[in-house]
């Protein structure tokens, strides 16, 4: 986030906290707490936290668990690519050749020619 968007979002958390500092002063301090965070992501965490909790957020509350949002991202991708990946091997899936399991059985109990 940059300064404009931290105290966009501070003022939004003022309206709902009458004692939360959003002061130019604060929103100087925090940014450097807060600048690897995207907007929307604080946002979604702020009005989570405004839901469920009548104290003002903390930096940690309005960061939320981005390592985790990360990795559920991370998981949702592999996950979606996993099951493309199943449903291209099922259309693709030949069952083997004539013979073949004849062959393997032949081979294991090692007869000759096989």
């Amino acid at each position: 986030m940059n300064k404009l968007e931290v105290a966009k979002l501070y003022k939004e958390i003022k309206k709902r906290y009458a004692n939360f500092d959003a002061s130019l002063q604060a929103v100087e301090e925090d940014l450097g707490m807060l600048k690897d965070i995207p907007y929307d992501v604080a946002y979604s965490n702020v009005r989570q936290h405004i839901m469920t909790s009548d104290f003002p957020p903390k930096i940690s509350q309005i960061r939320g668990r981005l390592g985790e949002q990360i990795e559920r991202e991370r998981m949702k991708a592999a996950t979606t690519q996993h099951f493309e990946n199943l449903d291209t091997w099922s259309t693709e899936s030949k069952p083997p050749p004539a013979g073949y399991w004849d062959d393997v059985r032949r081979k294991i109990r090692g007869e000759a020619n096989a």
